[in-house]
């Protein structure tokens, strides 16, 4: 299931960035101040998300497979890492400069991660049974309860695994860095805009 969504994500990503390759905002010849307040919208739901996940991974990285992690993030959700998922995709819409980009990507997420999340779910409750259970009846699924938080004074990283899951992180970083290199091309008249959204 983790392949497929892998290879579901990056297929995403790429029709993602085809699509603000050839966009543009209609907002942006009228209502520069419109684009601008998106832009650093979309710019600190990126931000938090960059960090969200990159704190996820310091507790998951080489341990989703044998442990049930329940400590640091995943002490206030079930689902940390889909969660600031969820507000780095919503980000990079927003930074479109557009309205309708973030709706229709909230709207993608919120149909296939369900499925996604049930999956998992189903999966950790035949690895881990009655400690999962108590898990998953205590602990949110998705939106998460900071008053739940429980972090360890120290835990153990594994290097190599935390270094493949920081790349990961910064996805929706480079993603913010693509999409303000196709709006110079497009300044530029060399990549054309064919199609505007609001």
């Amino acid at each position: 299931m983790a392949r497929f969504r892998i290879e579901i994500s990056r297929i995403f990503v790429v029709a993602l960035v085809l699509v603000i390759a050839f966009a543009g905002s209609a907002w942006e010849e009228q209502e520069q101040c419109i684009t601008s307040i998106l832009f650093m919208i979309g710019c600190v739901l990126v931000g938090i998300a960059t960090l969200g996940r990159l704190w996820c991974s310091l507790y998951i990285a080489g341990y989703k497979e044998d442990v049930l992690v329940t400590a640091g993030p995943y002490s206030m959700c079930r689902n940390p890492l889909y969660f600031f998922s969820l507000l780095g995709t919503v980000g990079v819409g927003f930074a479109s400069g557009t309205l309708t980009l973030p709706a229709v990507l909230f709207l993608i997420f919120t149909i296939y991660y369900p499925f996604v999340i049930k999956s998992e779910d189903a999966e950790l409750l035949k690895r881990h049974s009655d400690r999962y259970k108590t898990y998953f009846e205590t602990v949110p699924r998705f939106i998460p309860k900071l008053s739940k938080l429980q972090e360890p004074e120290e835990c153990v990283v594994k290097p190599v695994i935390y270094r493949k899951h920081m790349f990961d992180a910064l996805w929706f970083v480079w993603l913010l860095g693509i999409m303000e290199i196709i709006e110079s091309l497009h300044e530029l008249n060399i990549m054309p805009i064919v199609f505007n959204f609001y």
